[in-house]
């Protein structure tokens, strides 16, 4: 099925304050929070329609907004490639702040009183219900704010006409219940707990409790650093268990991550119990890379930081002296083909500024042996130094790149393919210097070594 994803809900701006607090307020027992940046962010649905964009999907916004000050603000953060489908707003657009410092959020200051009506426009009603005809999945991001409940009704009728694009509702506490036909729903614990308003022994209890009263599909329970309980209306339930251990400290944004992944999973055909063991694993490596916090719509200046290309500790320097987060990554990067422009794009997008760590000649040739690398160094440096998504680009001689790792002391190293943190040697380097190491999946069909083959097969 072709189409868009439909993603129904609550926009809210998110604004993220990071200072250092060394000292406490003379008049009471307060921290002093020295403020070096601030952050601004789509959140709720905002956020899940920039985390579905980022991952290639076509996507569709319907959410209210005020035209204010926030409002703008939030329009100007969504990506360009999301089309929004705007309804009245009565009130203010939400601003939720946090202040955070050491990586913590102290306080979170709450404004806003916005509340989404449709009213009686016949012609905002069909718009609204062809858009949904036409989603290949609907993603229902409910934050109490309206959104979801001015929308109930289009959707229990298109469900009646025989909708077949899936339904996931990720609900709130002070939102809409699931519409009954939905193919999941994704509550957290506390949320889960709320909507069966009876005890519970077990997360499954509640997850089966729940896919049976609401008369949904299924139901994910998600349980943090825990993973997921998934129940169907028929009885069968399971346990899915994270891939590892989510270290991060900041959870803000997990719920969406799992939603939006799940939804783009069941768009694509595949089995629920699939679908959300593939969202369990985004939402923790969503955590492991910090987070919301970690999300970035525009760099903590409002433009892009310089680019650097000499050893990459001026890069380094760059984005931190801003408030920005240094990402880096370390490879060969012999022959550069797609898989690698894909990871390096995303490995971006985790943070304010890319470092890319490249294997010397001499280190390849330990590495790879004799007849690699078929790129000579200085020419794959320039080939990465021309990517718009690489900040600066580093050499180091050694077969690992620990070394350089301790120099620049990312907040975040990413790798890809089948790895786990076990298998790589600088992981232990990358901790010990505040960082996380973050897996991302490679592009299937992508290799270097496959590609090499295929050159000396094609000249034979």
């Amino acid at each position: 099925m072709t189409g868009p994803i439909v993603i129904v809900g609550d926009c809210l701006l998110d604004v993220d304050i990071e200072g250092s607090a060394e000292r406490l307020c003379p008049e009471a027992p307060a921290p002093v929070v020295d403020v070096r940046v601030e952050h601004r962010r789509p959140g709720g649905a905002g956020l899940a329609a920039l985390l579905a964009a980022r991952d290639g999907a076509e996507v569709t916004l319907v959410t209210a907004l005020a035209d204010d000050t926030s409002g703008r603000h939030l329009t100007g953060l969504l990506p360009e490639g999301v089309r929004v489908v705007r309804l009245p707003l009565r009130g203010a657009t939400v601003r939720k702040t946090r202040v955070r410092a050491g990586g913590q959020t102290l306080v979170r200051i709450d404004s806003g009183d916005g509340l989404a009506r449709i009213g009686t426009d016949r012609v905002l009603r069909r718009r609204l219900s062809a858009v949904l005809r036409g989603a290949r999945a609907v993603l229902v991001s409910d934050y109490g704010r309206g959104v979801a409940e001015v929308c109930r009704p289009l959707l229990e009728d298109l469900l009646l006409e025989g909708l077949h694009a899936p339904i996931v509702w990720d609900p709130h506490p002070r939102g809409a219940v699931p519409l009954p036909g939905c193919a999941l729903t994704t509550p957290n614990e506390a949320e889960a707990t709320r909507l069966c308003g009876r005890p519970y022994a077990t997360p499954e209890d509640v997850a089966l409790r729940l896919a049976g009263e609401l008369g949904v599909g299924a139901v994910a329970v998600t349980l943090g650093d825990r993973g997921a309980v998934l129940a169907r209306r028929d009885g069968r339930h399971v346990r899915i268990a994270p891939p590892d251990v989510a270290c991060g400290r900041d959870p803000c944004g997990a719920g969406d991550r799992f939603a939006v992944s799940a939804a783009l999973a069941l768009a694509g055909g595949v089995p629920v119990e699939e679908a959300v063991t593939a969202a369990v694993g985004e939402a923790t490596r969503f955590v492991k890379a910090g987070g919301a916090a970690a999300v970035r719509s525009v760099s903590p200046a409002g433009v892009p930081p310089p680019r650097v290309s000499a050893n990459g500790a001026d890069a380094a320097a760059l984005v931190r002296a801003s408030g920005g987060r240094l990402v880096a990554t370390g490879g060969c990067f012999d022959l550069l083909h797609a898989g690698h422009v894909s990871l390096l794009r995303r490995a971006r997008a985790l943070g304010d500024a890319l470092v890319v760590c490249v294997n010397s000649d001499a280190s390849v040739r330990r590495l790879k042996g004799p007849g690699r690398p078929v790129i000579a160094q200085q020419d794959r440096v320039e080939v990465l130094r021309a990517l718009e998504c690489v900040d600066a680009v580093v050499v180091f001689d050694e077969d690992t790149p620990s070394a350089v790792v301790e120099r620049l002391r990312p907040e975040v190293w990413v790798k890809g393919g089948d790895y786990t943190e076990a298998d790589l040697p600088e992981a232990d380097t990358v901790r010990r210097c505040g960082g996380d190491v973050v897996i991302l999946p490679t592009v299937p069909g992508y290799s270097t070594t496959g590609l090499i083959t295929a050159l000396r097969t094609t000249r034979s």
